[in-house]
């Protein structure tokens, strides 16, 4: 299964993305992780579909400082196979 998941609230300069960095990979998933112009982090993810469903409640909960008031999710059909998991600038 692969997701686009954009997050919106307090989730830049707050460790959100060495965060993720940190969860995705202790479950295993590949993709990767960024922060956009308008102030909401995008991330794509790769995986087992339960597995990813437990690293969007983590993600959810976010760093201490970080605070996700939405969560949009985008399902989309895997092309090329994501290997590790990446912080993007």
């Amino acid at each position: 299964m692969r997701l686009r998941i954009y997050l919106s609230g307090v989730v830049q300069g707050v460790g959100f993305r060495a965060y993720t960095q940190r969860v995705a990979e202790s479950y295993g998933l590949s993709g990767w992780v960024r922060n956009l112009p308008d102030g909401r982090v995008e991330v794509l993810v790769e995986g087992d579909e339960e597995v990813i469903f437990h690293f969007l409640k983590d993600l959810w909960k976010g760093p201490r400082l970080s605070r996700v008031d939405r969560m949009e999710l985008i399902r989309e059909a895997p092309d090329d196979p994501l290997h590790g998991f990446d912080i993007r600038y």
